[in-house]
């Protein structure tokens, strides 16, 4: 089976993307791409993530056109495609509903730096895209514009969608957004947050780069 790997990890994170609440029902999608053959595993469209088998997973090229599997790919397909061919260093892209990222998409508001880990998107702030039709190319080119060098982005009443080297990285990233949504959502609900300036970010993001177990 062609991209048999990825396919079963885009089975994986579908599942984990449902139980950790980032995608109610069916909504949300991930893919993956194998940057040396120019390929693509993609979420099925509208198949529930706990009956979602390896097989069923489709396998698009750069032109969106199926050239393994049996299944309609994801609504979003021009969404990820276009992020990978923005963004040549990435390996995988996760977009997700999840509730308080979509509480700023619906107020057209960006996520800001209530919390040092937005660093993790490699920015002090999230930015909102604005409001496209789903599915659409449009959609696509003005999240890609909006997102500029972030690894995150958020679309307008919509959800946002995450970047990553590999589909650990982009599910990660995901749930940190929603962490700092809801942390921001929940700041405002009290008071007016301190947001940490663009200088505290940016010694933030040089820590980052030795975060971790670091290869040598």
């Amino acid at each position: 089976m062609l991209m048999e790997k990825e396919r079963e990890l885009i089975v994986e994170y579908g599942r984990k993307l449902s139980e950790s609440g980032l995608c109610p029902g069916t909504s949300g999608n991930t893919s993956i791409i194998d940057r040396k053959t120019g390929l693509v595993a993609l979420s099925p469209s509208g198949i529930d993530y706990f009956k979602t088998k390896p097989e069923d997973v489709p396998i698009v090229n750069m032109a969106g056109e199926v050239v393994d599997g049996t299944t309609k790919p994801s609504s979003e397909i021009h969404l990820h495609l276009a992020f990978y061919k923005a963004k040549p260093h990435i390996g995988a892209v996760v977009h997700t509903h999840s509730v308080f990222c979509s509480v700023f998409a619906a107020l057209r508001q960006p996520l800001r730096a209530v919390h040092y880990v937005i660093g993790d998107a490699g920015t002090d702030t999230v930015p909102c895209a604005p409001y496209r039709i789903y599915g659409s190319s449009e959609l696509a080119d003005a999240a890609v514009e909006a997102c500029g060098d972030s690894l995150a982005v958020l679309l307008s009443n919509h959800g946002i969608v995450c970047c990553g080297s590999d589909v650990e990285s982009a599910f990660s990233l995901a749930k940190n957004m929603e962490y700092i949504a809801e942390i921001q959502y929940r700041a405002l609900s009290i008071g007016t947050p301190v947001y940490l300036s663009g200088d505290e970010m940016n010694k933030v993001m040089e820590k980052f780069k030795t975060y971790g177990q670091v290869k040598k």
